[in-house]
């Protein structure tokens, strides 16, 4: 119990007139500090409290529970004598010296560290995996070009290539979230990780068998790329109460653009210095240290964690939303809905943009603008780190908007069409460019809007279907990796017979089509129940 509430559960006998004073502290009076008050076993200390009725003795013996920090005190009464002055602070004498006891400080007694909330360790572990996601993903965009030269590959078979990786992709999508549903985030997650690092650094072996066995392989690591978002989605919606969602959900996804920042910005130094495999096993490796921490801290659910607090249970479970278990999926009612249809064909029209960049942009520098392996690699970080930070800002925007009584379609439409229209208008100006410089400005400024999508189509599954939000992110994701695959490998095939420009084109003639979908048929308001 806490000091003040210590004071008011003592006897009728004696009670004082005034009402329990604050308390201030003395760290030193006790002999050692108060962080070690939780972690001693038992403290016996004698208190003596003083009214202007007289002054009262009592033994308190304090014992720790050990469990969720919490004390427990015996009190027993000693006869006690009159006094004729009123102090302003009870007094607790433990022996040795008078100290007075702060209220909060009794209560709040472990290291930061330890009171660090629990979620967001899980949320800090879902941004680092998708960090690594990234990392290892966009590490091909730059060893293609050492790659290519050495096994004599045109431009339509590192087309090929490219899109290999979304081949496997693509077939976890669904699957991946029936899983995380069915045994947990934690193991799905886990799984993806050490599945995909596997895959990464197998890459260079697969590389000299042959291109089929290459092929292979970087599908086999997309099977475990594509279980990381459903999962990811399932334990954030049991973990993160629904007020700390969107800053959560924001978080995480600026792990996929930190990843490839860090991806780009350090593949060229490795290549250079140790050859292109180099990249991959060092990548690859990162996994497991990711994984024997995840092992360690998280788990799939808050009523699993045996370590913590009773306070922050109750936190994420009293502003959580109770949901009942999904234990069928009404997909003929879901496939009637236009929104669920204006979210489908959007997200394909955004994802074949944002995979070209991902995977065809330092060939991009390296071809037109003549940079060399270094200068592109260091040139395409600043499109990741642009997004980084406009997604985050496009989030509290959102927000902001809701929080002022603006609807949540209007929003969701406001949003969404920033991240169509702005990376449209800046791709279309790349044909005007002479300048490096300015090419790069306009790639930074196109994925800048382009994350406006976070606060637009990817909050939106929640929106309309909180229940099957799981299926709906499948659903779309599946029709977004289709643009990855179909784009990657149609844009090697446009390099091979026409132009940078023809390729651009295409991007922006779906971008176009993806805003005027979604501002006629898409909703923020829920469609199904």
């Amino acid at each position: 119990m806490s000091a003040r509430a210590l004071l008011h559960s003592f006897s009728p006998h004696f009670r004082p007139r005034i009402s329990p004073p604050d308390f201030s502290v003395s760290k030193k009076s006790f002999g050692f500090s108060l962080p070690e008050l939780k972690r001693r076993e038992f403290l016996h200390f004698r208190v003596r409290l003083q009214s202007d009725e007289g002054c009262g003795v009592f033994r308190v013996s304090v014992r720790n529970s050990g469990r969720g920090g919490k004390v427990y005190a015996d009190v027993k009464s000693e006869p006690y004598e009159i006094s004729d002055t009123v102090p302003e602070s009870v007094k607790f004498q433990d022996g040795l010296n008078d100290v007075v006891l702060s209220e909060g400080e009794l209560e709040s007694s472990a290291p930061w560290w330890e009171e660090f909330p629990k979620r967001w360790v899980i949320v800090i572990l879902c941004f680092s995996a998708f960090l690594l996601c990234n990392m290892d993903r966009v590490n091909m965009s730059i060893a293609i070009l050492p790659m290519s030269a050495e096994f004599n590959w045109n431009p339509a078979t590192v087309g090929l290539i490219q899109s290999s990786f979304f081949w496997g992709y693509l077939l976890t999508q669904i699957a991946g979230g029936i899983w995380a549903d069915t045994v947990g985030g934690k193991l799905v997650l886990g799984f993806g990780v050490v599945w995909w690092s596997i895959a990464t650094a197998l890459t260079p072996v697969a590389a000299k068998v042959g291109l089929p066995f290459l092929l292979f392989v970087r599908a086999f690591m997309g099977i475990g790329e594509g279980v990381a978002m459903p999962a990811m989605n399932n334990i954030l919606s049991k973990w993160v109460p629904v007020s700390e969602r969107s800053r959560s959900l924001a978080l995480v996804y600026s792990g996929m653009y930190l990843g490839s920042v860090t991806g780009l910005a350090f593949s060229p130094f490795l290549i250079h210095q140790f050859g292109w495999p180099s990249v991959f096993y060092s990548f690859g490796s990162l996994g497991t240290v990711w994984f024997a921490v995840w092992l360690n801290k998280a788990y799939s659910s808050p009523l699993d964690d045996p370590q913590l607090r009773p306070e922050e249970k109750q936190l994420i479970f009293a502003h959580s939303v109770s949901k009942e278990p999904v234990k069928t999926i009404p997909w003929g009612l879901i496939l009637s809905k236009a929104p669920v249809w204006a979210l489908i064909v959007s997200h394909f029209c955004h994802n074949w943009g944002t995979f070209i960049l991902l995977t065809w942009m330092p060939t991009y520098y390296n071809q037109v603008l003549k940079f060399n392996l270094t200068e592109s690699g260091l040139l395409c970080v600043l499109p990741w780190l642009t997004m980084a930070f406009s997604a985050n800002l496009g989030g509290w925007i959102a927000d902001t908007l809701v929080s002022k009584g603006l609807s949540v379609t209007t929003v969701r439409k406001i949003m969404q069409t920033i991240g169509f229209l702005g990376p449209a208008f800046f791709l279309t100006q790349l044909s005007h460019v002479n300048s490096p410089a300015m090419a790069v400005l306009c790639m930074a400024c196109s994925q800048g809007t382009d994350a406006f999508s976070q606060s637009g189509l990817y909050s939106n599954h929640q929106d309309i279907a909180p229940r099957y939000s799981g299926v709906l992110l499948g659903l779309s994701n599946t029709a977004g990796v289709l643009a990855g695959v179909f784009g990657t490998a149609a844009t090697g095939y446009i390099l091979q017979h026409g132009s940078w420009d023809d390729v651009f084109k295409v991007s922006v003639g779906l971008y176009l089509v993806g805003t005027v979908v979604w501002n006629l048929f898409s909703t923020g308001e829920k469609i199904l129940d």
